[in-house]
């Protein structure tokens, strides 16, 4: 869907934001751009929809060399969502979203009608589209940003660190957002951000960036955490990678026993194994549609009167990184597990949730064993030349509020 064959940003005061880049972005697929500043990933993004004119090389999107498409129109074909939103603040919520679409030449019913429609779908009420840009939180306003973004139905999305100005609690449920957005849309997602836990998160491939524009790797997360190219990506994805490896991976395949439950109010225990690892003195306490309330220590000096310990519990889709924490965290050395509607299916214990996570990162390195160890991991890497030296001073960058401007009225 989008491609670079060649391309280098150079400014006139001598820096080089982007040096011979070389790379395919999948269609359908979030692509993650990541590096530290002044690596040159932002000034890739915008190469896209030709904020930033390339100084040389060729970006095709969807086949077509960008150089010969008016700028205007490429860009009111490219949704671009950037930090902090970049909201018109003298326009209500439904008429920031329905902008595109009014430049576009639709109707303005039927324009609104798509804002609407956009608005429900990012998971905000009717009511907030009658409201202003002040008027909503950060987390709200970025949510708008991304309907704006996608009111025109455009096959490509720009994201330019669109999560980080928020707290960590919005920041992950704008996070499952999107990956619950691409699910039904399946948009050619180009994502940056300076966070390699988000990347791991929402990307499907993940491209490096080094100082001075190089492209260093790009591969799928598994590949990246488990075969670095070499010792700056290793790290720049840091010592705890064999943690993030367990994130991809989800408890569904990890089997489960009969829990040792008791329902809340009664005094003796019920079917299921007590805790192994405790000699079986924990009790599950459950509601009576069986949903997990809170471990009970059965050899404690208070009996059946103990407070109960606190129980998180895990479905099938968790990730087995969230399985190790709570087989941690879980008093009993057991991980609770319930089914969509929140009901306790069973337990899993401590080690077979280590068993499987060994298996994973044994299975994650053989799969990512190169066949040539000199060669970069993907085809979508550059020559592998990398100067390491640090540029000069970055060349002249747009302020967020034109960026958006310029996006959505060039």
């Amino acid at each position: 869907m989008i491609s670079f064959k060649h391309v280098s940003k150079h400014y006139p005061n001598g820096t080089t934001a982007v040096d011979n880049l070389d790379l395919e972005l999948p269609e359908g697929d979030i692509t993650v751009l990541v590096g530290s500043s002044g690596c040159g990933k932002t000034t890739t993004l915008r190469m896209v929809n030709r904020m930033v004119d390339p100084s040389s090389g060729t970006i095709s999107v969807g086949g077509r060399d960008i150089r010969k498409a008016d700028a205007a129109e490429l860009r009111r074909g490219i949704g671009y969502v950037i930090q902090q939103a970049g909201l018109f603040p003298h326009r209500t919520v439904l008429d920031n979203i329905a902008t595109v679409p009014l430049l576009l030449g639709w109707g303005r019913r039927k324009a609104r009608a798509r804002a609407a429609e956009l608005l429900e779908l990012v998971g905000l009420t009717a009511d907030a589209g009658k409201r202003y840009p002040h008027q909503l939180s950060g987390g709200q306003q970025q949510r708008v940003g991304v309907a704006r973004a996608l009111a025109a139905d455009p096959p490509v999305l720009l994201m330019d660190e669109p999560f980080g100005a928020v707290d960590p609690v919005v920041r992950t449920q704008l996070q499952n957002e999107l990956l619950r957005l691409q699910s039904e849309l399946r948009k050619t997602v180009v994502f940056v951000t300076h966070d390699i836990d988000e990347a791991v998160r929402l990307g499907d491939r993940i491209a490096i960036f080094r100082t001075g524009g190089h492209l260093v790797q790009c591969a799928p997360p598994a590949e990246l955490l488990a075969d670095p190219a070499d010792d700056f990506v290793a790290g720049f994805l840091g010592a705890e990678r064999g943690l993030k490896l367990l994130s991809l991976s989800t408890l569904a395949d990890v089997p489960q026993r009969p829990a040792p439950t008791a329902e809340a109010g009664s005094e003796a225990g019920s079917k299921g194994e007590g805790s192994k690892g405790e000699g079986g003195r924990w009790l599950l306490v459950t509601s009576e549609r069986g949903e997990p309330l809170g471990w009970r220590d059965t050899e404690g000096p208070q009996g059946d009167r103990a407070p109960l310990l606190p129980v998180r519990a895990l479905r099938d889709g968790d990730s087995l990184l969230s399985a190790l924490d709570e087989s941690i965290a879980s008093p009993a050395g057991l991980v609770a597990r319930v089914d969509a509607g929140g009901v306790l299916t069973g337990v899993t214990d401590r080690e077979l949730i280590h068993e499987h996570a060994g298996r994973r990162h044994a299975a994650a390195a053989r799969a990512a064993t190169p066949q040539d160890t000199g060669a970069l991991k993907d085809s979508g890497k550059n020559s592998g030349k990398d100067s390491g030296k640090t540029p000069g001073p970055q060349g002249p960058q747009d302020p967020d509020a034109q960026d958006a401007a310029a996006s959505v009225t060039a």
